[in-house]
């Protein structure tokens, strides 16, 4: 048989997609119909690898369910495999409502539209994450990470009785939705259509739109969403936080337990790929905005600029760190495809407004014991989409961003940075320990003036492989010594000291979640000076301005 691979123009080997496809439909090959669609783009598509999948409208749903089923039968369980897949849409509708296109999303899944706005990418149908429904009794969402969804139209349509009419989103960190329309229906941040507890611990919305439908929150312990626009909302357990939405519920915390700022003080939206009108692929920019309110999108086009690909360095899971560097060194931004890098030396960014993006929830490894990546005293740089391992051997720090010089109390503060052009890391997730043992002092260290930190999980596993009071050891999630930093939806669970220390002028954070760690041995490993345990998030002495 002849392999089908619709990450690219018309017929390549392809592996595992063309296996589990072909598996799933039966054993019949895709409509010439759909085969001739790709090949129409065949000069305009990069090869991206066998997952990196890319659908093009006129393909029959069928197919397109088909593969998206047994992707989603792969990955649904698969919380610590390497396997990582983008689902990708070319502009266009999908689905009817009547032959609805329903997605479901697991571990590893990126979904998002190729288009400039949302409104380019309709899917009529769903994009759903249900509960895990560990035994009969206990089906939970609080382990569904490291997933997302961007960028696209969700016409709600599909199913019946207790799914009708609602797309589910029921998931936890690490799992956010950017930039989607939803319209015809509700959303649940929660799967209550399963046996109990339903309980979930999410979760990050951003440049979002819910016109036509209520959002469930459910049983959500806490959830961020900024720079949205919603219909409505229902519920909230113990912190739910709006910065910069239209329609939010008003400020009530603690009962019910809102926290609402009517504008967001400064936000940058993630940079995304997509397909310009002439169908050439291009990474969109978008510019920082100050004192926010609502989506980038519904008023006109996203304020930014964009860069065509040929600027991006494909990178491969089989790149070296060396590869990676030499074309950072000359120039050049990187795209990093599915897959896990293993990263023996710091990649370095020298260069301002270099654009670090990954799809498929890249994974860069510290296999060398150093920091993942480092950037330079410059401003502009975007690091989003990226998963950080650490790896057996302890690092001092696995990001940093800015230079750091001499002791502690002489570090030097980034003189280059600019307000107007801040540094960004989105979507950008540690993990110390759980796939395998790993140790890091410090997961993220900010020296670097004029940062913002959006959506970023720091986590030392709790469960997994190499989960250990003596085994995955880590310090803390964050350290920020730059000034005018500002973090919005910040996670930082379980590190063993002080999780996060901030020692930079007028720095701010809108939603934290913590959670202390669950294993110390016993008091006296836990304690310092007399003290007994560390704080979840330390503000030195010496800043005087500081807001949360």
């Amino acid at each position: 048989m002849r392999d089908w691979d619709v990450s690219g123009p018309g017929w390549r080997r392809a592996g595992i997609i063309a296996a589990i496809t072909l598996a799933v439909a039966g054993g019949t090959t895709p409509a010439a119909s759909a085969a001739s669609a790709l090949d129409a783009h065949a000069g305009h598509t990069p090869d991206f690898g066998s997952n990196v999948i890319i659908f093009d409208p006129s393909m029959p749903t069928a197919e397109i369910q088909a593969t998206v089923d047994a992707i989603a039968a792969q990955q649904t369980a698969n919380e610590f495999g390497s396997q990582r897949y983008a689902l990708l849409f070319r502009p266009g509708t999908y689905g009817t409502p009547a032959d609805p296109l329903v997605i479901p999303v697991g571990y590893y899944t990126q979904v998002a539209g190729l288009g400039a706005t949302p409104g380019d990418v309709v899917i009529n149908g769903k994009v759903n994450v249900y509960n895990q429904c560990l035994a009969p009794d206990n089906c939970i969402a609080l382990t569904n990470f490291w997933r997302s969804v961007s960028n696209l139209t969700i016409a709600v349509a599909g199913q019946s009785g207790c799914r009708a009419g609602t797309d589910f989103w029921a998931v936890s960190q690490a799992s956010p939705m950017r930039r989607v329309s939803v319209v015809g229906g509700n959303v649940s941040l929660m799967d209550y259509c399963t046996a109990g507890p339903q309980y979930a611990s999410g979760g990050f919305i951003a440049d979002s739109a819910f016109s036509s439908g209520t959002v469930i929150n459910g049983s959500q312990q806490q959830f961020l969403v900024r720079n949205s626009h919603l219909d409505g909302w229902t519920n909230g357990v113990w912190n739910q936080v709006f910065a910069g939405t239209i329609g939010a519920p008003a400020q009530s915390f603690p009962n019910p337990p809102y926290t609402t700022l009517d504008t967001n003080p400064i936000s940058r939206e993630a940079p995304f790929l997509y397909l310009d009108g002439t169908g050439q692929y291009r990474v969109f920019v978008p510019d920082a905005q100050r004192n926010s309110r609502g989506t980038t999108w519904e008023a006109g086009p996203t304020p930014g600029y964009s860069l065509p690909l040929s600027r991006f360095y494909i990178a491969r899971p089989t790149d070296s760190a060396e590869r990676l560097n030499a074309a950072l060194a000359r120039g050049m931004n990187l795209l990093f495809t599915p897959g896990v890098y293993a990263v023996d030396r710091t990649l370095d960014v020298r260069r301002p407004d270099t654009i670090l993006l990954g799809i498929g929830l890249a994974t860069l490894e510290a296999t060398g014991g150093v920091p993942v990546l480092r950037t330079a005293n410059v401003p502009g740089v975007e690091v989003a989409g990226l998963i950080v391992d650490a790896g057996p051997r302890n690092a001092p720090v696995l990001v940093q961003i800015g230079e750091r010089h001499g002791s502690p109390a002489a570090w030097v503060h980034a003189p280059w940075s600019d307000p107007r052009n801040p540094t960004l890391l989105a979507d950008v997730f540690f993990r110390i320990g759980g796939p395998h043992l790993g140790k890091a002092t410090v997961s993220l260290e900010v020296n670097a003036n004029d940062v913002l930190l959006d959506d970023i999980w720091a986590w030392r596993a709790d469960h997994g492989s190499g989960v250990g009071w003596t085994s995955n050891t880590a310090d803390t999630g964050l350290i920020v010594n730059g000034d005018r930093v500002a973090a919005t939806g910040l996670f930082v669970e379980h590190y063993q000291k002080d999780e996060v220390i901030w020692t930079g002028e007028h720095g701010s954070t809108i939603m934290f979640q913590n959670e202390m760690p669950y294993d110390p041995p016993n008091q006296a490993a836990w304690s310092h000076g007399g003290t007994r345990g560390y704080a979840a998030y330390a503000v030195a002495s010496t800043v005087h301005t500081h807001q949360a």
